[in-house]
């Protein structure tokens, strides 16, 4: 068995402490952190899976909701069949003030019979406010949510806007899940938060004119008074070719179904003007029908499955140069994908804090320094093909801008590395994978008053084999990790922290090959939530047995 063994079933489709925590869960009366949302799970476990299953959950914190008087508004609400986007008008609510203490965005979803995962976006005035991809459905039907906090996103919000969602589809006589969504936004009034002062996309300048260089690539205008500029990129590799789950590929001449050059090392880049700003490991996101097992992810799905971040890039230092006025080209691109090959979507949106007290700030780049690319991957023939791979890269960029509150100097620091041993048989009927990703990253602002440092180190993990063994039997066991430490200081003196560790582990078999109700599938699955640091703590455990919920214990 060749590439179905490990191929998705897609068809088309920088965190500070006080970020990662919010506010400390609620704790119940013995102690435990308790959720509105948490579910009663049930002993009944059947023999096999059979046609209807658990809900979709995860065992990431809910959202925290301020108290006192919020407003609703509906921003979508639609059935997607095709790939046919949905479009709509945003109007801001009444009743909650133009400004907020938070923004809560909520999608709930349904969809039964069989469909494949599928990769959605959600933009509003042309910014990029949420990524998702999609349970796969139960012959009887499922439903799941997801929340978001989007109150970064308060400056578009302000505004009617245009809105557009898209959950690219396909329905037929075989694939009938038709997905049907809600999307909701909730308005908290009370004191406004610390957000934002303009969200730019790529496509547009100040005057909100398209900003399209004409060669392909796109141009950037900041306001002229620009004193901090962040990047972020919502980077997936999806649509159903290799990149889809590029940490399998290999180098050029492996007797592997995908290859890719050099192998599986990827990296995404952020260029402005041809120089290189920013770099970044992508997360492994597996979606919901990876490594060839749906039943992996029936009920639990992988970490950021249903929510994918955007990777940040601070570009402040850049923030002299691309205060001039003009408008400058900025890139984004991945490195190791092979040329003319697609598979990565990388929308950009660019976040601004202005001085309001300058009408131009000014300011330089002071340093740039690059470290050489490491990126190697080593094949080794034989009865169990092998290739190891290894890369690294650095960057380290500096500058300042000069305000009304005098001058402040951005260093921004980054490291990347990335070691994995993929194992393979002939046919591909056994297909392993070790893998670990680091991305270190530190940001220093030295301006009036001590200087401020905030370090974030993140560890991505993947650990996984599958095996196709006698009676088409197709096993697959697997671990993932997401895990990220975050340090603030303050002239040297912490002030800050948290450590977040989010683990899925899941088993499971079933016969391929064969009519829905003839795989015989059992599988367990599990997945360990947990955060601590300076604003409290929150863990939580699931486990689920042929697709029952058995476990969903919360405590610190």
């Amino acid at each position: 068995m060749k590439r179905r063994i490990i191929m998705s079933m897609f068809a088309g489709a920088t965190l500070l402490a006080s970020t990662l925590l919010g506010a400390a869960p609620a704790r119940s009366a013995d102690g435990l952190s308790s959720s509105a949302d948490a579910l009663s799970p049930s002993a009944d476990v059947p023999a096999e899976f059979g046609s209807d299953w658990h809900d979709p959950i995860i065992a990431a914190p809910p959202v925290t909701k301020p108290s006192g008087r919020s407003c609703q508004v509906t921003v979508a609400e639609a059935q997607f069949r095709d790939f046919t986007p949905y479009r709509g008008t945003y109007t801001p609510p009444d009743g909650c003030g133009d400004s907020w203490s938070k923004v809560v965005l909520r999608m709930d979803g349904k969809v039964k019979g069989r469909q494949f995962d599928r990769l959605g976006h959600l933009h509003v005035g042309g910014v990029e406010i949420f990524r998702t991809s999609t349970p796969q459905p139960s012959p009887d039907g499922i439903e799941w949510s997801v929340e978001k906090d989007v109150t970064r996103y308060s400056d578009t919000l302000r505004r009617s806007q245009d809105v557009e969602m898209l959950i690219g589809n396909v329905v037929d006589d075989t694939y009938t899940g038709i997905i049907d969504v809600q999307v909701t936004l909730t308005f908290y009034a009370g004191r406004q938060v610390a957000t934002p002062d303009r969200i730019l996309t790529l496509a547009e300048g100040t005057d909100g004119t398209d900003g399209t260089d004409g060669s392909g690539g796109t141009t950037l205008t900041t306001p002229r008074n620009s004193e901090r500029i962040v990047a972020e990129v919502y980077a997936t590799g999806s649509g159903g070719g290799c990149e889809e789950y590029w940490y399998l590929s290999v180098p050029d001449g492996a007797p592997y179904s995908c290859q890719a050059d050099r192998g599986p090392y990827r990296e995404v880049q952020i260029k402005v003007d041809g120089q290189l700003a920013g770099i970044a490991a992508p997360f492994p996101t597996v979606w919901t029908g990876g490594w060839s097992n749906p039943f992996l992810w029936y009920v639990v799905p992988g970490p950021r499955a249903f929510d994918i971040k955007p990777i940040e890039y601070d570009l402040t230092p850049f923030a002299g140069l691309l205060n001039d006025g003009r408008a400058h080209r900025v890139e984004v691109s991945v490195v190791g994908v092979p040329e003319g090959q697609s598979g990565w979507s990388t929308p950009v949106n660019v976040l601004v804090w202005q001085d309001a007290k300058s009408a131009h700030v000014t300011g330089k780049l002071t340093a740039h320094k690059l470290g050489d690319l490491a990126d190697s991957s080593t094949y080794t023939p034989g009865s169990e093909h092998r290739v190891d791979t290894e890369g690294d890269h650095r960057l380290t960029v500096a500058g300042y801008v000069d305000t009304s509150h005098g001058r402040v100097t951005t260093t921004v620091s980054r490291s990347l590395a990335n070691t994995s041993t993929h194992r393979w048989t002939d046919g591909e009927t056994t297909d392993a994978l070790d893998a670990t990703w680091t991305d270190d990253e530190t940001v220093t602002v030295d301006g009036r008053g001590p200087a401020r440092t905030t370090r974030t180190q993140r560890t991505y993990t993947m650990d996984g084999t599958t095996t196709l063994g006698a009676a088409d039997r197709l096993r697959t066991v697997l671990t993932l990790g997401d895990r990220a430490a975050v340090t603030e200081s303050v002239g040297g003196r912490r002030t800050a922290w948290s450590r977040l560790d989010d683990e899925y582990a899941g088993d499971a078999t079933y016969t391929v090959n064969v009519p829905r109700d003839q795989r015989h599938a059992v599988g367990t699955t599990g997945e360990r939530y947990r955060i601590r640091g300076s604003s409290g703590c929150y863990d939580r455990s699931l486990s689920t047995v042929q697709g029952v919920l058995t476990e969903d214990r919360s405590g610190c």
